[in-house]
Order: C-alpha cells, then sequence, then structure tokens
C-alpha cells in the first residue's frame, strides 16, 4: 500500500454540473459513490477513491489545465473498443473530446488514448491496453 494513491479532490465551482459529468465517467470506468454531503461526492474503485467538492474557497470560476497545478488525470480502460464507446457517448454527459483531428493517437502513434475536457475546463485521458499490455 506505501505510495499507491489514497484519493483526489477536485474543487468544482459547481458540484451539480460536475457531479453529472464526473458520475457518469466514473461509474463507467468501475468506481461507485463512497461519500455524499451537501457541498461534495466521492467514488471509489479499490482503496482509491476520488472527490468532488464545491468549496467557497474557489478564487476562479474554471480550471486551466495549462497553469501550474493539476494538468489531467489519466485512467486506463480495458480495451480499445470500451474507449471509443466512452468517447461515443461523452458528449452525452457533458465532455468534449479534444485534439479530434489526432484522436485516438494524439499522445502518440502506438499510444490509443481520448482526451476529454469537461465544462470546467477538467481534462481526462481515457487509455486502452490491448492484451500485450501496451497503451
Amino acid at each position: 500500500m506505501t505510495g499507491t494513491l489514497h484519493h483526489v479532490e477536485i474543487w468544482v465551482p459547481d458540484l451539480s454540473r460536475a457531479t453529472s459529468s464526473w458520475q457518469w465517467l466514473l461509474e463507467a470506468l468501475g468506481y461507485t459513490v463512497f461519500q455524499d454531503w451537501k457541498n461534495g461526492r466521492s467514488w471509489r474503485l479499490g482503496a482509491t477513491y476520488l472527490v468532488l467538492e464545491q468549496s467557497p474557497d474557489l478564487t476562479a470560476d474554471r480550471h486551466d489545465r495549462r497553469r501550474p497545478g493539476l494538468n489531467h488525470l489519466a485512467f486506463h480502460v480495458a480495451s480499445r473498443a470500451e474507449l471509443d464507446f466512452l468517447v461515443e457517448q461523452a458528449p452525452l454527459h457533458g465532455w468534449t473530446l479534444m485534439f479530434p483531428d489526432r484522436h485516438p493517437h494524439a499522445g502518440g502513434e502506438q499510444h490509443y488514448a481520448a482526451y476529454l475536457e469537461d465544462q470546467d475546463g477538467f481534462e481526462v485521458e481515457l487509455v486502452a491496453s490491448d492484451i500485450s499490455g501496451q497503451s
């Protein structure tokens, strides 16, 4: 357990909007609701959980991945077919495909992935792993 990720907490400007996007994605990836309170919600997969919280201490109303701090979160996806299905469904849940002209190889020819951005500027990368373990 030493060194494994315990949790990630993301402060969002609108919890309801963020929850609708993130809940769909996280549950599609196998996470289940872990905690739920007035200003936040979390989802757990194994020993790791991800928290969305609407804090009164926010200093901006949108995340900028190009500023110092978090650029994106990357998640494993079991197969290319599953990744393709998630990309197809993503716009219905508030996600936009980034780099569509280079998709699904925006990270390089040997890297089959999708880069999605939510309405608040948070980016996730979905990385498909094939049977040989390559992405």
